[in-house]
């Protein structure tokens, strides 16, 4: 099984930046999909971004595109989220999540492996 840790939520100005990171468990996780979403208070979890298991292909929810950038560090089992010019609307709880598959999802049902998620508060 996939354990997946994520870290490096904190407050925040507008305008700011925060990088999230995702810690896998084993090696294996570099031949996953990968994703981030987010829960805010009282919203279903949306989409944020995700990128493929093997060539990398990223995708972005509209809301972040330009502003946000995932990537990941095969050697140490980590996916990273990083978040420029945050808004108040980013507060949120983020999760990463991986899929058993090379393909990249939007979709929160395709995903197999959650974190806890790690909170991220942006000031107006």
């Amino acid at each position: 099984q996939v354990q997946l840790v994520e870290s490096g939520g904190g407050f925040v100005q507008a305008g700011g930046s925060l990088r999230l990171s995702c810690a896998a468990s084993r090696r294996s996780f570099s031949t996953y999909a990968k994703g981030w979403f987010r829960g805010a208070p009282g919203k279903e979890r949306e989409f944020v971004a995700a990128i493929s298991g093997g060539s990398s292909v990223v995708y972005y929810a509209d809301s972040v595109k330009g502003r946000f950038t995932i990537s990941r560090d095969n050697a140490e089992n980590t996916v990273y989220l990083q978040m420029n010019s945050l808004k108040f609307e980013d507060t949120a709880v983020y999760y990463c999540a991986a899929a058993r598959s090379l393909s990249e999802s939007r979709r929160p049902t395709d995903y197999n492996y959650w974190g806890q998620g790690t909170q991220v508060t942006v000031s107006s």
